[in-house]
């Protein structure tokens, strides 16, 4: 039986969508319970957790995004990559929003904390995307190691 090729872009492209989808569902699962158990309410054991189809394409495009900056964010230590993540994904989600805002008439996620740039992201997840984008790191340096 002959192998199948997947160029690694296009592999990447899936990777990353189906990686940013799934982390997404999960957050959202265990965020809304812990709100629900912290603020009194009834937790939603059943762990619903949800995200948009937007998501899969944006996430996916991490693919492109990290071949053309990991070259440069491979000469900064590890905190310093932990700074720039959230600063490159909050670029990201910021354009992103706003462009389906723009197409759509709404955006997907609408933040509306005391901590959200027009709504478009929540300054409050920067942690969770320092964390998202060492992963994001992790992902794209053992899918460079891939040799077909």
């Amino acid at each position: 039986m002959d192998k199948i090729f997947i160029p690694k872009k296009i592999f990447g492209f899936f990777l990353f969508g189906v990686t940013g989808v799934c982390i997404e569902i999960f957050f959202t699962a265990f965020y809304n319970l812990y709100f629900a158990y912290s603020d009194g309410g009834i937790p939603d054991w059943g762990l619903s957790g949800h995200s948009y189809v937007w998501m899969f394409p944006i996430y996916g495009s991490a693919a492109f995004f990290l071949d053309w900056l990991m070259p440069y964010f491979r000469k900064f230590n590890f905190f310093i990559r932990l700074f720039f993540y959230p600063i490159g994904i909050f670029i990201v989600e910021y354009i992103t929003g706003w462009l389906l805002d723009m197409l759509t008439g709404k955006c997907p996620w609408e933040y509306h904390s005391p901590y959200a740039v027009h709504g478009y992201i929540n300054l409050a997840y920067t942690p969770f995307w320092m964390l998202f984008g060492i992963g994001l790191e992790i992902i794209y340096n053992t899918i460079q190691k891939y040799k077909p």
